[in-house]
């Protein structure tokens, strides 16, 4: 009898055991797994995108500890999501809902405007905790939580912070669709074409070949004089064309060795740059344009800005500061 006991606490022990190992997915391309809980602890394994793994400890406040193949480690928690199940026997519950009812259980994040440049984001809301970066004026964020006095909690790239509401205003509510299992891309809006530039250099060169046919026409004797204009109106119609009309071009790694979130800007493509963030200790990929010498990410709610200052060299504006080197 007594062992019955024992053996049905030992089995009732173990059955609590597999129910707290919940199963998650993970979001980012490349999630990064920890030795530790500790953000600077040594990399053991990375885990790709849509790939599940089992979380065995969830009582860290920003790791969670996972099961591996070939043991354990830690990862970020702003990465992975929970895989719910849909219990069988509520299943006719969940089709007899009518549309209206399906849509109020939606989740709506409301939408707010920065009224100030350099709005600094905080990691908690408090005036005193670490600013994680910087919001740029007129920038488009969504409130995740307003329950604070003094602080909203916002949605920023690939993870979460808290701004000041002084500094905040309302613009309206984005519905987001019941069904929306999948991670939608950020889009990237159209680029406007600047034909202010095409009919300068137009101007440019047809006040450069009235020059040169006059050159030609009155000083055709002086070959040298003649020589001497061609060059010149060659010079300056290279350097108009490359200034105005040549489309900028960035290519390879760039990188900081500062204190910021965004350590390092890969691009790939034309239009494609993968971005490693140091505060969440993640890699994503955006889409991004380039609109004369400004560089714009779009991920999210978000913009980063980056400045380009010469082909070696980055400047981050608004939300991400700091000087990017190529590698």
């Amino acid at each position: 009898m007594l062992k019955t006991f024992f053996l049905l606490i030992a089995l009732s022990i173990f059955s609590n055991l597999a129910i707290a190992q919940d199963t998650y997915r993970v979001k980012a391309d490349k999630l990064r797994v920890r030795q530790t809980s500790d953000p600077k602890s040594k990399v053991i394994a990375n885990i790709s995108q849509n790939e599940k793994i089992v979380v065995l400890d969830a009582s860290n406040d920003k790791f969670y500890k996972v099961k591996l193949r070939n043991g354990e480690g830690w990862v970020s928690k702003d990465f992975v999501e929970k895989i719910t199940a849909t219990p069988v026997a509520h299943a006719s519950e969940t089709e007899s809902k009518t549309p209206q009812q399906t849509q109020s259980t939606a989740t709506a994040d409301v939408i707010y405007r920065v009224t100030t440049d350099n709005l600094r984001v905080r990691a908690q809301a408090d005036p005193k905790s670490k600013v994680i970066g910087y919001l740029p004026e007129s920038e488009n964020v969504a409130v995740l939580d307003s329950s604070n006095a003094s602080y909203f909690k916002i949605k920023v790239t690939n993870g979460e912070g808290w701004a000041s509401k002084e500094f905040l205003v309302r613009v309206s509510p984005v519905n987001k669709p019941a069904a929306s299992a999948s991670t939608i891309a950020a889009s990237v809006p159209k680029e406007t074409k600047d034909y202010a530039s095409i009919v300068f250099f137009v101007i440019v060169a047809l006040i450069l070949f009235t020059v040169l046919y006059f050159s030609i026409r009155y000083a055709s004797g002086n070959k040298v004089l003649v020589a001497f204009s061609v060059i010149v109106i060659l010079v300056i119609g290279y350097f108009c064309f490359i200034t105005f009309i040549q489309a900028k071009v960035v290519s390879g790694t760039f990188s900081s060795n500062e204190d910021i979130q965004y350590k390092t800007f890969n691009f790939k493509s034309k239009d494609s740059v993968t971005v490693t963030d140091a505060y969440t200790d993640s890699v994503f990929t955006s889409k991004y344009v380039i609109d004369g010498e400004m560089i714009k990410l779009y991920d999210q709610q978000n913009t980063i800005m980056l400045l380009i200052r010469d082909e070696n060299t980055l400047i981050g504006e608004g939300f991400t500061r700091g000087t990017f080197t190529k590698k």
